[in-house]
């Protein structure tokens, strides 16, 4: 079923998207809002960064207002935090009285202030960086608007079953013609050196570069290499001759973003950086990436930052230094050596880390409340669900005396206490609302029913 296809459909579209960091998510997107408005509504496109948005922002000005585009620029507006106040002024005009037609931004979409004439489409990229809080509001500001979430990381056939089960799921699972797969070495930490060669090779052929550490700061308690201490190192002793940026999470947001925006202007060589790139961040020249302290990274989060570099067409190089000789035999990092694809990492990644771990936290319920045979038994878990969505047809709201066990175990696991949590909306007064409640999953139909009243969820 084609997206333009599931458009038609009654009921609004709630669909994940997901694809390996270049895929074409975003034109995806972009297609997306342009049928929205090509029916005279409106799209607002949520990133977690202000640079991410920007660069969303420029892919949207080709795709959409370029040669042959249908919209003009004035109709797609840019609103991150540092817009000044006078065009931020003009924005909420726009989009309340129409002329703006699609909007993208970072929090800043989410005030108060921003109304809008007739919100239809929303996209919210990177969907784990936001809480549900934050999803939830931003979809509020329509009248149930069409649902896009965009992920680079990802998820285990299982758990899209499960955890996303109230989004349909689509992968984009090709690379844009042209793109050549990433090289990856896993190399000891005495050929540290070898490394730095190679960086300075790529630099010296116009190319740029990356070295990632797990640490802003050298620490007693744990036993890895650091940003800021090895900057120092870097730029005097092993590159004085490049210009080398320095990026981390304790600097200042209008900081981080004049760092990158000065690593893709190509005005730093090589960007010293902690795991803060890992998202989104579009530098076609650079070729290489150095990680240091690599067996301390998930498989997830290593995947995700090698794909900060390979945007570009020429062959691009990953090289992962654990921080002891014995982790070069690491399962996770000889992994990322054989592989390229996410959707196999992803899935020895839940193999590894279990998926409490994998969602981000020990409390996801997996573990405790929602006894399963195996997570990774796909075939086991489809079982289920097809079960499940048949006992949905007979009784929704689990009344018949023979499933009052089953509705009480319900009740006890959606009780808030983990992490995996909803939003609700009355479709009648479309108030976002929070209830511990009977939950039946159905992709695109999922309802949500408590004492005879229904309920459309917002994201999970």
């Amino acid at each position: 079923m084609t997206f333009a296809k599931t458009w038609t459909l009654a009921n609004p579209w709630n669909r994940l998207v997901q694809g390996d960091v270049g895929s074409g998510k975003t034109v995806v997107a972009a297609l997306g809002a342009n049928i929205v408005v090509s029916g005279g509504a409106q799209a607002a496109i949520m990133a977690p960064t202000s640079i991410l948005a920007e660069q969303h922002y420029r892919n949207f000005i080709k795709l959409l207002a370029g040669d042959g585009g249908t919209m003009s620029q004035s109709e797609i507006r840019l609103l991150v935090g540092n817009t000044t106040e006078s065009e931020k002024e003009a924005i909420r005009q726009g989009l309340q009285d129409g002329s703006i037609k699609i909007v993208i931004g970072t929090h800043a979409v989410i005030e108060p202030d921003v109304l809008f004439k007739d919100l239809q489409f929303v996209v919210i990229d990177e969907q784990h960086r936001f809480g549900v809080e934050q999803r939830a509001e931003l979809r509020s500001k329509g009248t149930n608007p069409h649902l896009l979430v965009m992920t680079a990381t990802p998820i285990p056939r299982s758990l899209a079953l499960t955890v996303f089960g109230d989004l349909d799921i689509s992968v984009i699972d090709v690379m844009p013609e042209g793109r050549q797969p990433i090289t990856t070495f896993v190399l000891r930490p005495q050929e540290r050196e070898r490394a730095y060669t190679l960086i300075r090779g790529q630099v010296k052929n116009g190319n740029q570069a990356f070295i990632v550490y797990p640490l802003i700061d050298e620490s007693e308690k744990i036993d890895a290499r650091a940003a800021v201490d090895d900057f120092e190192t870097l730029s005097k002793q092993v590159y004085p001759d490049l210009k080398l940026g320095l990026l981390h999470g304790r600097m200042k947001p209008a900081e981080k973003d004049e760092v990158m925006l000065k690593f893709r202007d190509k005005e730093f060589d090589i960007l010293v950086s902690t795991t803060v790139i890992e998202v989104g961040v579009d530098v076609p020249n650079s070729t290489v990436m150095l990680i240091e302290g690599a067996d301390r990274f998930g498989l997830a989060q290593l995947h995700q930052l090698r794909g900060r570099v390979g945007r570009g067409s020429v062959q691009s190089t990953c090289l992962l230094i654990p921080t002891r000789e014995d982790a070069t035999e690491n399962e996770r990092l000889q992994a990322m050596a054989i592989t390229n694809s996410g959707f196999e990492l992803a899935d020895l990644d839940l193999k590894l880390r279990g998926p409490g771990e994998f969602l981000g936290t020990r409390q996801a319920g997996y573990a405790t409340t929602l006894k399963m045979a195996s997570i990774t038994d796909v075939k086991l878990i489809e079982k289920a669900r097809e079960q499940a969505q048949a006992l949905f047809e007979r009784d929704p709201e689990l009344s018949q005396p023979e499933h009052a066990l089953l509705a009480e175990a319900f009740e006890r696991f959606w009780t808030g206490k983990g992490d995996v949590s909803l939003n609700l909306v009355d479709v009648k007064t479309h108030k976002v609302l929070r209830l511990p409640t009977l939950v039946t999953f159905e992709p695109s139909r999922l309802k949500v029913l408590k004492n005879g009243k229904s309920f459309i969820p917002r994201n999970v």
